[in-house]
């Protein structure tokens, strides 16, 4: 029986080629989509699986209230609060703390030096937890004692070729550090994955931490009891059966006793609260200060799986409508197998048969599609190669169950629908399309066509929202901005007497208009912060910002002054470095009038210093993020970053001439450098990307609505082939059978356009909260998508309905 429902699910669907091929492009189309979805879909909310206890990791979050209102939520926590968790709840079973260490590594042999980046100082236990798997040394006691390192295989072979590193020695130069100082390299570990919310080229033992600090003269044993220094990464490990909800309502009777009992704390208002964060959450859904990585959004993987749906479900409405369109067609082969003994479950498999029969082959094709597609689109994506196709078995387990369950559902309404047909009607030629089945078919027409005008309205929003950003003034000039990472390898005397000299001599190049220090750039996380109060007030202190700079930042990047006036040499007191700017949130936030009313206002920091200037307020950060209360000081010898501004195109020309006089002044740095627009551009780039993929998937599933409304309108037309000849030969013209045969398809767009407008001006409304800076949505936006579907369902139908209209009306009143 089974072989004889295949063969005649073979002949039905050759038999019909274009209604077949129609369902095929829209399946395999929207199948594939779906599989592409799903595989970003799946790599996202997969991050840090890797992991062997990430069910049972957490990262600790800290957030501080001040006089009851949220002054910040932080990624990083105090190093006092693991060590604490462990001593007095059994509940912890392990933790780990990392901290930010970059700076030089030089190899001495072969004069290798690198300026690094994402490496931290760890607990020993970072590596079990963390899951960093050593190729070579031993786990238990590579981080055990001080100037110890692990690193990753690709930094093993950036600084020792093929040799290795194990028992070799990596120089440290930086700053005030003994001209001696070497880390010995105890472990390589398997480059660290990417599908994480850490990226980790290498670990400096915690015990390096604590040496260095009491060589600076830390009696306190800050690294490991502090609860006010707040850059350190906190995790923690729960035992196995642990209620965590539970556990966390104790986390507020722990912050109370150490924390919130502070005398500073209690002075000034100030609570902190600890939340815990699981692992495998990090990516998606913490977005806070000072995070390890820029995460990915947890509301653009919804956005894109509830993409991938809405895909699959235009494509099993276009089946579900050409099936039952052609009900009439194939009425009369029902009336005859029932004559002959068909019972109606026979005809149901026969019918189900087709219908699995097309969704899997077309499963195949968007299969091999989805497979060749992959390495371009995980480009697209961000990821820095191209991947192969890979799902994980859950995820792969998930799609199967939603094809599944869509082949049965858009297969059984057919199904029944066909086989519920009485034969003695069909036989005597009375039967026709009910008036239920033309319901459903316009509901599922209006159903699909609102989803394409919420896409095409998202598509226009998404694009505005990024474009705005990007080209939203800044309230800064970063144009042809030349950046370089500052100078570490000299300690702070030597590099007093070196900076002037090497900045005066860079002046001298011809392409150098100016040139300025800083301790951040524009699109880099401020992370000093202080307590600021004013002098005369009572009121508690609030959290800024803090900004080193030197004369020349201000007027080179053009920042304008809202009252007072720069840092100047004319004025002796800025270089004892008593007195401040502020921006205008800062000026708000301390409860000035406005900023004529700060300036020479006394403030308290560390030190009590006098305001001289505000500057109006600049987007430091992407505009996702509000702008921040900053306090600028004057620090003229800083060495972070060294702003270049260049009045020339020839930019290798430039960076060869300024690279020259690098290498004279600090020869044991590396030089390295990038463009500040494309460097602040970043902040936009996973909003770009997220841009990008919605236009090509609203594209795609458009496409596949005019599939099935191209079907639709052809056995529409076929239907009527009778009543367009009659219409013609009582003198109706081409323009008038286009126009009867195309409005009904028309209102059906119509009705769905009205039903999309408050559905799609609320998905992209909710969307757009998680932006600081956001357009506003105008109504043309909708008429706009509406003005598009109409236009695209008139092109698809418009083809059939002027090939019907021209049709000879003598050999259409011929056609039975």
């Amino acid at each position: 029986m089974f072989r004889n429902y295949l063969t005649l699910a073979f002949r039905n669907l050759f038999k019909r080629k274009g209604y077949t091929l129609l369902n095929m492009l829209g399946l395999a189309i929207g199948i594939s989509c779906c599989l592409l979805i799903f595989q970003y879909v799946s790599y996202e909310r997969n991050y840090d699986m890797f992991q062997k206890q990430s069910h049972q990791i957490y990262r600790i979050r800290l957030d501080e209230y001040k006089q009851g209102s949220l002054e910040w939520k932080s990624a990083t926590s105090y190093p006092g609060i693991p060590p604490g968790l462990k001593r007095d709840y059994p509940e912890v079973e392990n933790y780990c703390r990392l901290i930010d260490w970059n700076g030089i590594l030089a190899n001495r042999q072969t004069n290798a030096k690198f300026n690094e980046t994402k490496g931290y100082y760890a607990d020993p236990s970072a590596l079990n937890m963390l899951s960093v798997h050593l190729v070579k040394g031993n786990t238990t006691t590579a981080l055990l004692s001080p100037n110890t390192i692990v690193i990753s295989e690709t930094m093993a072979k950036k600084y020792f070729g093929s040799d290795n590193a194990v028992g070799k020695q990596l120089q440290v130069r930086a700053g005030n550090a003994p001209s001696n100082l070497s880390y010995l390299i105890t472990g390589v570990f398997k480059d660290y994955p990417n599908n994480s919310h850490l990226i980790i080229n290498y670990l400096v033992s915690w015990s390096t931490l604590e040496e260095e600090m009491r060589i600076s003269g830390d009696t306190t044993n800050a690294v490991n009891t502090s609860f006010g220094w707040y850059d350190f990464y906190s995790y923690i490990q729960l035992r196995k059966g642990t209620d965590v909800n539970a556990f966390q309502k104790k986390l507020t009777a722990f912050c109370d006793k150490y924390i919130n009992s502070q005398e500073w704390n209690k002075t000034n208002n100030v609570k902190n609260v600890l939340s815990l964060i699981p692992l495998s959450d990090i990516h998606l859904y913490s977005n806070y200060n000072q995070e390890a990585e820029v995460n990915g959004s947890g509301q653009a993987v919804a956005f894109m799986f509830l993409i991938a749906f809405f895909i699959m479900g235009i494509a099993w409405i276009n089946y579900i409508n050409l099936a039952t369109a052609r009900s009439v067609e194939r009425a009369k082969e029902v009336g005859v197998r029932k004559v002959l003994g068909a019972m109606r479950n026979d005809l149901v498999s026969q019918f189900m048969m087709e219908s699995a029969l097309l969704n899997i082959t077309a499963l195949i094709l968007a299969f091999i599609i989805a497979v060749m597609l992959s390495p371009t689109f995980n480009v697209m994506m961000g990821r820095d190669i191209a991947t192969a196709f890979h799902l994980t078995s859950t995820d792969a387990l998930i799609f199967t169950g939603i094809f599944i369950f869509g082949t049965l559902l858009s297969g059984l309404y057919p199904a029944f629908v066909l086989s519920g047909y009485k034969p003695v009607i069909v036989l005597k030629g009375t039967f026709k399309n009910t008036s239920g089945g033309l319901v459903l078919r316009k509901g599922l027409i209006i159903l699909q066509f609102a989803i394409s005008v919420i896409l095409i309205a998202g598509t226009i929003i998404v694009y505005q929202q990024v474009n705005y950003m990007r080209n939203q003034k800044l309230g800064a000039n970063i144009n042809q901005t030349l950046v370089l990472n500052g100078a570490q390898s000299l300690n702070d005397s030597l590099y007093r007497n070196v900076y002037q000299s090497f900045k005066n001599e860079l002046l001298k190049i011809p392409a150098v208009k100016s040139m300025t220090a800083s301790s951040t750039v524009m699109g880099q996380e401020i992370y000093w912060t202080r307590g600021v109060k004013r002098l005369e007030s009572s009121a508690t202190s609030s959290t800024m910002y803090l900004l080193g700079f030197d004369y020349d930042f201000i007027p080179q990047y053009q920042l304008k002054l809202a009252a007072g006036r720069n840092f100047s040499k004319d004025f002796p007191i800025d270089a004892t470095g008593k007195t401040a700017i502020l921006n205008e949130q800062a000026v708000k936030e301390l409860g000035f009038k406005n900023a004529e009313d700060a300036i020479n206002k006394k403030i308290v920091v560390r030190d009590t210093l006098t305001i001289v200037g505000v500057t109006q307020g600049y987007h430091h950060l992407g505009l996702q993020k509000p702008i921040d209360p900053q306090l600028m000081l004057l620090v003229p010898d800083m060495r972070n970053e060294y702003s270049i501004k260049l009045q020339s195109a020839n930019m290798q020309k430039n960076i060869a001439a300024i690279q020259k006089v690098w290498n004279v002044y600090f020869p044991n740095d590396p030089f390295s450098y990038f463009f500040l627009d494309d460097f602040y551009n970043q902040q936009y780039k996973a909003d770009q990307q997220f841009g990008e993929m919605f236009t090509l998937f609203a594209f795609l599933a458009i496409l596949i609505a005019c599939f099935g409304l191209l079907g639709l309108s052809s056995y529409n037309i076929l239907q009527r082939t009778k009543e367009i000849g009659i219409r013609k030969v009582l003198g109706a013209s081409t323009k008038n059978v286009v126009y009867i045969l195309s409005k009904d398809f028309l209102i059906l767009v119509a009705i769905a356009f009205v039903f999309a407008i408050p559905l799609a001006w609320w998905i992209m409304h909710s969307w757009l909260q998680d932006y600081a800076y956001r357009i506003s949505i105008s109504w043309w936006v909708f008429v706009f998508a509406g003005c598009i579907s109409v236009a695209i369902a008139l092109i698809t139908i418009s083809f059939q309905a002027i090939k019907a209209a021209i049709a000879n009306p003598v050999k259409s009143l011929r056609t039975e």
